[in-house]
């Protein structure tokens, strides 16, 4: 019986251990990050994610299967939060709140915009959500990244959103709409 309460209250103990843990993003294996861009008006578009480590595995075409929608990072979906109208492939995204996904392949991605927020990142059921689609840019880095980054920086009249873990640099330019 003894045992059995001990058992019991270890198991208590642990579970409330976890359940604090999980609350404290920070102490998450894959922790919070965001990415910021200014335009040259001061309006702004914002990222945040949660950034997975690489730990020695394969990412692309891996851990990250080939030509399956992914949460573009962990736990849950990628934010894009934007102050001002974009255009992104040609299309027109209205200011707002917005979850981002990507269909990694080797040669291109695919940028997907999602009017649903505040959803955990998979399984992708979403479709019916989607502001839009398209196809982005993909490059080699020269060194491998342990951590994945999203990162921006100004480019003109827009700002240049870069997706970069393992040896992977993908890239989408959302221009401010004027």
């Amino acid at each position: 019986m003894k045992r059995q309460t001990a058992f019991l209250t270890i198991c208590v103990f642990a579970l409330t251990a976890f359940t604090f843990a999980q609350q404290d993003k920070s102490k998450r294996p894959s922790p919070p990050a965001s990415a910021e861009c200014k335009f040259a008006d001061g309006k702004t578009v914002k990222s945040e994610y949660s950034s997975p480590r690489m730990k020695g595995r394969k990412i692309f075409g891996g851990l990250v299967p080939y030509g399956q929608v992914w949460r573009t990072g962990a736990n849950e979906a990628t934010t894009l939060v934007t102050d001002t109208d974009l255009t992104i492939g040609g299309k027109t995204v209205p200011a707002g709140s917005y979850t981002i996904f990507t269909v990694p392949n080797e040669d291109k991605w695919t940028f997907i915009v999602n009017k649903k927020t505040a959803e955990w990142g998979i399984p992708y059921k979403y479709e019916s959500d989607e502001l839009l689609r398209t196809d982005i840019k993909v490059e080699k880095l020269d060194s491998p990244m342990e951590n994945f980054t999203i990162s921006t920086h100004s480019h003109g009249h827009a700002c240049v959103l870069h997706f970069q873990w393992e040896t992977t640099n993908a890239w989408v330019e959302l221009e401010e709409k004027k």
